[in-house]
């Protein structure tokens, strides 16, 4: 071009751009420039656009690059003065155009003729819904307004699909100047998987994933985003140094010993079932170990994948992207790319199938809905107040109910706070403002706090709408929606449990012979785990999941460690399987036998009683094979303790600790039974060489001592228990125990007199020392089988690592007066086996002929005159021949 042409070319530019300016300013409407533009903000339904003032000089707003998801007839382009809820209310409709439609890539003229409104929305004034907006000059004045928020930062200058589906975009906008390009990186993937990019290694002949400089980018479990560089050294999942062998794998930057992270996390959201992603990084980060320098104005391969991403765990402390699992081009893939280059191919926003990205709980007839309130972080319909309602501590769920199913709620949310079920989507209707709403449930009553929490019951029927809303009667917007659906799992179980943390409930069904579960996890995951045992470790398992192939399986595992090589299938029979995912929850069912009919095999031994309560663990992971188990298979989350299920009453309480009246309670009946009581006995069998009556007197202390304390036992653990139940095989025995002990007592009190010297017992004395005699030794039998049960009871039921200890030292103890008897009984033996060799022919008196244990005596002169008598013997002469 010669110089004379560029010069006309620049003086009719600048024409131009006069007549533009004296357009604008020529609008009495505003005193906007040519030059201004401001990017509408994404809060739902894909929304993307730049808004200018029309380059025609007319009183219109130009809206360029404009995407958006179909919204309801009632969505309009909106003019107010602010994005809270109360401005949005009191605002206009700014175009008469409905937005009921996808716009891809548009261009539109809005047209105005009053001044222009500090904030242009698009919002849905049925549902107080703001779609997106963008602040614009106060007034008529030139100057912007400082005080308004900055615009989520979702427009970029280029964009080009990766996937030949178009489900994954990548979108870069280049400042060559200072050296850096932020990245956008945004599919339609579930809130688990990643997404991953970056640059081949240019020394390559061929593209490949391996010795690639990429960041995975995706989503935490509490929803924040993040963005992370990773060098990819292997195909295989990062393995960190140990025991000499290096890092390997996929792995951070920031795991070597002299990498980092050179990405620098800018913004990231996810809006209807979309992840969005924006990052920052340097072209050249003079990382050249891990790093790949970008030419901005070269072609250079680069690389792309989504898969599942596995949470951080205790083995290792980040984020771990799972194997794409899926053909080229469609969860992987590579491309050239020239970031200086202008290219848009990228038409229209992203549609997932399944918009409803929120947490979702299913209610059933058995546990509470625990509704509290918090300040609002992910509230799924902008704009909302300050503070939300939250229903078993998530955050304004997706409430899932069954006609003919009763759904509890525990209302302690506030006195502020009342709880309704209603037609309105927006609620807060305490001032009748919509006549037409119709309340289900809930009202002005339906309030309380942690302290005194407010039951409320509903119950819907067949004419409750398939769609309603949970929400607070004096604050609009806090609750969200509440899916009716007819039958499911608590229809088909007779009982229902939710396992610890809230995060999984299990359902059962008993039968004569056989049990019918269903676990459904709470939250997303990729597969969900219930273990029978009192943990992972040493528990039969049954595992859950839907595979590649879009097939659920459910699958039998005894896990006997903490690896991967500790997890051993088994081949229980278990019939009825059924496996399903519904946005990222894991349900499953199955049926087996009580009692397995094998022999011989790990599996045979998982047996069912179900007069016992069944201690139940759960997990969760990112994803299951069912095939060559890998440390990947390990949980992401799992119970912090076992909960033990009553299968007969249908209920359940979690795994306490040993309390300590319990172990008074445990203490207090070894004292008694375990020393005072067979001390006692052992006094009168083996201490009546004693002068005086010194062995009566302990007899009678030691047993009385005995008696006390063990009242005092049971005292203490009924009061700790608030009454106990005679069901398990520990009370039994202690009951018979007590009867037997406190018989004794009540059996001295009509003991019938002794003989005197020379007499005869009377037939109710002797048969009142047999009754003395077995019922003592018997108690104290059963008094020892009571301990140990005791020690059984106590394992099973609050697993303490010492039980088995104490149970052997109990042992030894019980052994130990075994062998003090026995040894006493041979030197008694041996005793009157002398005294009747030095006697001769001589006859002992009745004192010390007589073997019967004359226990307790009624009173001391009795007392005193009987054992005076044992100090005395009577000589009689016999005849050496008869």
């Amino acid at each position: 071009m010669s110089a004379a042409a560029t010069a006309r070319l620049l003086a009719a530019l600048t024409v131009a751009t006069l007549v533009v300016a004296a357009g604008a300013a020529s609008c009495p409407h505003t005193n906007l420039t040519a030059n201004f533009s401001a990017d509408l903000s994404m809060l739902q339904h894909q929304l993307r656009g730049t808004v200018r003032l029309a380059p025609d000089g007319s009183c219109a707003l130009s809206l360029t690059r404009f995407d958006l998801l179909a919204a309801s007839p009632s969505a309009r382009f909106w003019a107010a003065d602010g994005a809270t809820l109360s401005d949005l209310a009191a605002g206009r409709a700014f175009s008469p155009l409905p937005l009921n439609r996808t716009f891809r890539n548009a261009t539109l003229k809005l047209p105005f003729s009053r001044p222009l409104p500090r904030l242009l929305a698009l919002f849905d004034p049925d549902t107080s819904s703001d779609l997106g907006h963008a602040f614009l000059p106060n007034g008529t004045g030139s100057e912007l307004d400082t005080t308004a928020p900055a615009p989520v930062p979702t427009m970029f200058d280029n964009c080009i699909p990766l996937s030949e589906t178009e489900t994954y975009r990548l979108r870069w906008t280049l400042n060559a100047s200072a050296g850096t390009v932020e990245i956008g990186l945004e599919a339609v993937v579930g809130s688990e998987y990643y997404m991953a990019f970056g640059w081949a290694d240019p020394k390559a002949n061929s593209p490949a994933m391996v010795h690639a400089d990429v960041v995975v980018a995706g989503f935490t479990e509490e929803g924040m985003p993040f963005a992370e560089d990773y060098y990819i050294s292997d195909y295989t999942e990062c393995t960190l140094e140990k025991d000499g062998s290096p890092v390997s794998g996929v792995c951070p930057d920031k795991v070597y010993e002299d990498g980092r992270n050179d990405s620098r996390l800018v913004y990231g959201h996810r809006r209807d079932g979309v992840s969005f992603v924006r990052y920052a990084r340097k072209l050249d980060t003079e990382d050249v170990k891990y790093d790949v320098p970008v030419d901005a104005t070269e072609e250079m391969t680069v690389v792309w994948a989504i898969g599942k991403l596995r949470p951080p765990d205790t083995l290792r402390p980040h984020y771990l992207p799972q194997n794409h699992g899926g053909p080229r081009d469609t969860t992987f893939g590579f491309a050239r790319l020239n970031l200086s280059e202008t290219v848009d191919n990228c038409l229209g926003p992203l549609d997932a199938d399944n918009k409803e990205d929120q947490e979702r709980i299913i209610a059933d007839g058995k546990t509470p809905l625990v509704v509290t309130s918090a300040p609002a972080v992910r509230y799924p319909n902008p704009p909302n107040p300050d503070k939300v309602i939250y229903i078993n501590k998530k955050e304004a769920p997706l409430l899932k109910v069954e006609r003919g199913v009763p759904v509890k709620f525990s209302v302690q949310a506030g006195h502020d706070v009342a709880l309704y079920i209603t037609s309105d989507p927006i609620g807060g209707n305490v001032t009748l403002r919509n006549k037409t709403e119709v309340i289900y449930a809930g009202g002005p009553d339906a309030h309380g706090v942690l302290a005194t929490p407010k039951e409320l019951v509903w119950l819907p029927d067949r004419n409750t709408p398939d769609l309603v809303y949970y929400q607070s009667l004096y604050e609009p917007k806090m609750g969200w929606k509440v899916q009716v659906v007819d039958g499911g799992l608590s229809d088909m179980y007779n009982n229902s449990v939710v396992l610890d943390d809230q995060q999984v409930t299990l359902f059962w069904t008993l039968s004569a012979d056989s049990i019918s579960i269903a676990a459904r996890g709470e939250k997303k995951s990729g597969y969900l785990a219930i273990g029978f045992g009192n943990g992972m470790v040493n528990s039969y398992t049954y595992v859950g999941w839907v595979g590649n192939d879009g097939v659920g399986q459910v699958k039998t595992y005894w896990i006997d460690g903490k690896s991967a090589t500790g997890i051993h299938p088994t081949s229980e029979n278990i019939t009825y399987v059924r496996c399903k995912s519904e946005n990222g929850i894991i349900t499953f069912e199955f049926t087996r036998r009580l009692k397995p009919s094998c022999s011989g095999r790990v599996e045979c031994k998982n047996i069912i009683d179900p007069t016992t309560p069944l201690k139940v663990v759960w997990a969760m992971g990112a994803s299951w094979s069912g095939y060559d188990l890998t440390d990947s298979n390990m949980h992401s989350v799992t119970s912090s303790r076992p909960i033990r299920v009553s299968l007969l009453r249908g209920s359940a309480e979690a795994e306490q600790d040993l309390r300590p009246v319990l172990a008074v309670h445990g203490f207090m009946m070894f004292v008694a039974w375990g020393i005072l009581l067979p001390g006692g006995i052992m006094a009168a069998r083996y201490l009546k060489s004693l002068k005086g009556d010194g062995w009566y007197q302990i007899h009678v202390y030691l047993q009385y001592s005995g008696i006390a304390i063990m009242f005092l036992g049971v005292l203490f653990a009924a009061a700790e228990l608030r009454g106990f139940s005679v069901s398990s095989v520990h009370v039994k025995f202690g009951v018979l125990a007590l009867l037997l002990a406190g018989f004794q007592p009540l059996n001295a009190k009509f003991r019938p007199s002794r003989p005197a010297n020379g007499e005869v017992p009377s037939r109710n004395r002797i048969l009142w020392e047999y009754l003395h005699v077995i019922t003592g030794r018997s108690a104290i039998v059963v008094g020892i089988v009571a301990l140990f049960t005791g020690m059984k009871h106590l394992g099973h039921r609050y697993d303490s690592e010492n039980v088995e200890e104490l149970t052997w030292a109990l042992m030894l103890w019980v052994l130990s007066a075994i062998v003090i008897v026995l040894c006493l009984e041979y030197k008694e033996v041996k005793r009157r086996s002398s005294d009747r060799s030095i006697r001769g022919h001589w006859v002992l008196g009745n004192s010390e002929e007589d073997d019967s244990v004359d226990l307790l005596h009624p009173d001391s002169t009795a007392r005193n005159s009987e054992s005076s008598t044992s100090g005395l013997m009577e000589v009689q002469l016999e005849p050496l021949t008869r």
